[in-house]
């Protein structure tokens, strides 16, 4: 392709500018002006078609292109001399105007000549690649269902009372990745094409515009995984998602690291114009996800050269995009595939199946990718007649127009009419979290059983439910794939449309009388909405509130008699706790999460003394002293700290059985400030459970750790400082599992460990000081796993000949760091 066809559309961009002027400072070349000025805007979308189509033209086009090039070349040149020109030469001005016009002429003799016959020629060769394609994604696909009708879905028998929901949640998951892979290449090939010429060519700033679900977030991961994409920027790729109510400074931060390659404290406006003077040695790109402001965005783009910007957004950014690329919604044949796909689990319409009514539920969907991978899922193994029912209504939604997301969240609440209620009001939950974060599965478990009345396995059984019908993402950690794994090692992500849809159907009522109650991330207080009903009681069962920084006067006196889950989230190093806590007297759970980049001092924790009914804490990244910090809360079951600093200096001064008698779960993970475990701990008898795990500070266990006769699960993985397991471990007769894994200066397993007999499963990967294992261990008759390094594990295949059932796993390292993106 010639030079001057890259530079076509850029000349007619300009063109446009001069014109415009041209028409407010020449009265008599206005008319052509006009003329010209329409041409050119039929002309630029297809020139930009051409060019960023990434197919090679034939001779014959090449040279009608260099035609309009130069034509266009020639009314640019016009254009300049106009406007140098005086108003007042009529004579030349005269002359000027008659020459537009031919100009006008020749460009309206292409638009309406040659380009024509481009068009029906590049149409044809669509159609017949694109039926191509589809021949090999159907060959793909039957192949794919063939491999997944063998696998089947099972759980374990009496030892693994637990363990059903957790192996179906995981090859769920796995199942959800292969069907993703092949969901991905339906109707996004010419997009992808098209954004990386775009990328490549000589543009900074770009965008994928759509409206909601429309995949444009699904694309642009496609184009980060791209291996051209990722060989043409080194790997050197940061994807982002902003979000509704995004922490601008921290995203600068992150920006200005991966500019610089190193931490940032901050980017203040002092500092950020010096990378206007920067430049990269290679290209680089900073991918900006779910964009909603343009005073946010304006703030996010780094104008330095070598770094290109990919701005994902429902909205269009005109003033700040050099070239936006907006996603299209699917053809029918395309959308028929996608939604066989979810419903039927094949690419094409079933056998025996009425296809009418198929086409008939597609076309409700009007293209939309989320809407028919939703709907699709929700009507799989249903009934001819449920999916009438199905179809009456959709018929009954209101047509798309300008405001694509009522329009859209009238639809997906398709989906959810049709849960049972508790499954139903378990979505709804997810709308209390902050957009495009993970939600910890502990959490959730915990607000559903003080909420619904469930326990934690029904609790997993809903989930697993949710996630079958796409109204929701499981997300695994590497090491989650048993039982007794952690719940803080899976969470679970949302569409933001999804949760547009549970707040819209949490917000009908009036706010005073609603049973759920959100408010989005603000800096200043409450809404005016809640300041003018203080006067009367909110009656939410659940109440969710983010804000920044929080102080005393800046709470207001509100009553919430009935609210039983609270979740604070918030992103400040100062934080208040809200004065009318304390008259929240049937709160069961808090959650209190911080999602600023550094640990925050938490201020009126004493009020949560009076809170006699509450069973469950959850704090991250915050600060903490114990002594100070709590009065006694007699019915407290579980307590789950994430990311907080302890400080504790005198451990003995603690007393954890005056403060909570009744704990039975104790869960902290890369927890500092924190040597040894309290001496007390060893005196709340009914302590189940007690995980300890990448607190780099702890090196020691109390003494009387075997005093916690009714102790079922132990975790104290990546525990780098502890060096010796506490003696009295025999003692622990109902131990089921013991996790210590990445402890990299454990010297050994203890002799007593052999009297817990009741022990399952022992993980103990990546613990290079252990290299015998002890005489006892022979008499663990229940021990039915364990996960070891090949250097230790034939010392265990050794014991498989005395221990029946026992199964040895070698387990492979694994670094994973994904938390440390959040």
């Amino acid at each position: 392709m010639a030079v001057t066809d890259f530079f076509a559309g850029e000349i007619a961009t300009e063109l446009l500018k001069m014109l415009i002027n041209i028409t407010r400072k020449a009265c008599l070349c206005k008319p052509s002006a006009e003329q010209l000025i329409l041409s050119i805007q039929q002309l630029l979308p297809i020139i930009n078609e051409i060019k960023y189509s990434g197919v090679e033209l034939n001779v014959t086009r090449q040279t009608q292109l260099d035609k309009i090039s130069r034509a266009l070349q020639d009314g640019h040149e016009l254009a300049v001399k106009v406007v140098n020109s005086s108003r007042w030469n009529m004579y030349k001005n005269l002359q000027y105007s008659r020459k537009m016009e031919k100009v006008e002429k020749k460009i309206s003799r292409f638009v309406q000549g040659p380009l024509q016959a481009h068009v029906l020629a590049d149409v044809h060769h669509m159609r017949f690649e694109t039926a191509e394609r589809f021949d090999r994604l159907e060959g793909s696909a039957r192949r794919l269902e063939q491999g997944l009708g063998s696998m089947k879905i099972g759980g374990s028998g009496g030892d693994g009372r637990q363990s059903w929901w957790i192996e179906e949640a995981m090859k769920k998951m796995d199942e959800d990745e292969v069907y993703e892979d092949n969901l991905i290449k339906v109707g996004m090939e010419l997009g992808k094409r098209k954004i990386k010429n775009m990328l490549f060519d000589d543009f900074g700033i770009i965008g994928i515009s759509g409206i909601g679900g429309s995949g444009k977030t699904t694309l642009a991961r496609e184009i980060c995984r791209d291996d051209e994409v990722k060989s043409y920027f080194s790997n050197k790729i940061l994807f982002l998602t902003v979000s509704q109510s995004p922490n601008v400074e921290q995203l600068r931060q992150k920006i200005c690291g991966f500019l610089s390659e190193s931490k940032l404290d901050g980017c203040s406006d002092m500092v950020r114009p010096q990378y206007n003077h920067w430049s990269t040695v290679t290209p680089i790109l900073v991918v900006l996800d779910d964009v909603w402001s343009l005073p946010v965005l304006q703030q996010l783009i780094f104008k330095v050269p070598g770094c290109k910007t990919l701005v994902v957004s429902r909205i269009k950014f005109p003033t700040v995009l050099n070239a936006t690329y907006e996603v299209e919604l699917l053809r029918e044949e395309d959308a028929v595939s996608l939604f066989c796909h979810t419903a039927f689990g094949r690419t094409s319409i079933p056998p025996g199946f009425d296809e009418n009514l198929i086409k008939q539920i597609v076309e409700k969907c009007k293209g939309l990718p989320l809407a028919l991978k939703v709907i699709g899922a929700s009507l799989r193994d249903q009934s001819e007649m449920y999916w009438k029912g199905a179809r009456n209504r959709l018929s009954r939604a209101q047509p798309i127009c300008e405001s694509h997301e009522t329009e859209l969240l009238n639809r997906m609440k398709l989906s959810i009419d049709y849960l049972s209620d508790k499954v139903k009001n378990c979505f709804l939950d997810l709308g209390f979290f902050p957009e495009d974060k993970k939600i910890p599965l502990d959490v959730l478990i915990n607000m559903w059983t003080e909420l619904h009345d469930i326990d934690e396995e029904e609790g997993f059984a809903i989930l697993v439910e949710l996630s079958n019908k796409n109204l929701l993402t499981l997300v695994k950690d590497s090491r989650a794939r048993d039982m007794y794994r952690s719940y803080c090692e899976i969470s679970v992500c949302q569409h933001d449309v999804l949760r547009d849809l549970a707040i819209h159907m949490s917000s009908l009522e009036r706010v005073n009388h609603r049973k759920r109650l959100v408010m989005a991330r603000r800096e200043d207080g409450v809404p005016k909405e809640w300041e003018r009903d203080t006067d009367q009681p909110f009656l939410a069962r659940i109440v969710s509130i983010h804000t920044g920084e929080m102080r005393e006067m800046d709470w207001l006196k509100i009553e919430f008699p009935k609210a039983e889950v609270l979740i604070l989230n918030f992103d400040s190093t100062d934080y208040f706790l809200p004065p009318f806590i304390e008259n929240m007297s049937k709160l069961r759970a808090l959650v209190l999460i911080n999602y600023s980049t550094k640990i925050a001092e938490i201020h009126n924790l004493l009020v949560l003394g009076n809170l006699t009914n509450l069973r469950s804490l959850w704090f991250e990244k915050v600060s903490i002293l114990p002594k100070k910090t709590f009065l006694p809360l007699t019915n407290l079951l579980k307590i789950s700290l994430l990311l907080c600093k302890i400080n504790m200096k005198d451990e003995s001064e603690l007393d954890l059985f005056h403060l909570f008698p009744r704990l039975t779960d104790l869960a902290m993970d890369h927890c500092i400030g924190m040597t040894i475990l309290p001496s007390s701990i060893c005196r709340v008898k009914t302590l189940k459970s007690l995980s300890i795990t990448n607190c780099e500070s702890l090196e020691e266990l109390p003494l009387d750790f075997g005093k916690l006769l009714f102790l079922r699960i132990l975790r104290v993985y990546a525990c780098p400082k502890l060096k010796m397991l506490p003696f009295g471990m025999k003692n622990l007769i109902w131990l089921e599992h013991i996790d210590v894994s990445q402890c990299v200066s454990l010297q050994c397993l203890d002799e007593e460990i052999g009297g817990c007999l009741s022990l399952k499963e022992i993980d103990m990967r990546e613990c290079p000081q252990i290299k015998n294992l002890p005489k006892s261990f022979s008499g663990l008759r229940s021990l039915r796993r364990v996960i070891c390094d090949e250097e230790v594990s034939w010392h265990w295949k050794e014991m498989e000949k005395e221990l029946p059932g026992l199964c040895v796993q070698v387990a492979e390292q694994s670094f994973d760091l994904d938390w440390l993106r959040e």
